[in-house]
């Protein structure tokens, strides 16, 4: 399941969307390939996230959960689908995450989407904004949200 095509933004669309809602991302499926790749790239090889026989037996959700980590990555490509492709840009860069909360775990085999709202925008030198976005990760037919937080954005127009 895909959103329909967003429209571009302008340097002033952006700013008259300050204090709304900007988006919400495709779905995107948390498989067990996906976990065991992340797994193999940061060393964490917990058995609640790779084993899922003994996360059934032993584990408090049923099977394998994904890393809040791997989770948290995904911040970032919502953020280039919602936000940053929009915006003729000469650079943007992720420029850090305050108030990080995991909230619930998503379980191997579930859909994740982002919403991204807009916080506030400001301006740190002629040309160079400051996006303070605040996000939730939702999980498919789960009421309580995988993760919430702010997510920062650098962008040089």
């Amino acid at each position: 399941m895909t959103n329909p095509p967003i429209a571009s933004l302008t340097l002033d669309d952006l700013k008259s969307l300050v204090g709304k809602e900007i988006g919400v991302s495709s779905w995107l499926i948390i498989d067990q390939s996906r976990i065991d790749a992340f797994a193999a790239c940061t060393g964490d090889q917990q058995w609640i996230h790779v084993d899922p026989e003994r996360a059934a037996k032993e584990g408090p959700f049923g099977g394998t959960i994904a890393h809040g980590f791997l989770t948290l990555s995904l911040l970032a490509p919502a953020g280039f689908e919602l936000l940053v492709s929009r915006l003729t840009l000469k650079q943007a860069v992720n420029a850090g995450l305050t108030h990080v909360r995991f909230m619930s775990p998503v379980r191997s085999g579930k859909n994740i989407r982002v919403r991204f709202n807009l916080e506030s925008l400001e301006e740190k030198k002629p040309g160079t904004y400051l996006a303070s976005c605040p996000v939730s990760v939702e999980i498919e037919g789960e009421e309580k949200p995988a993760l919430v937080a702010t997510s920062q954005f650098m962008m040089m127009f």
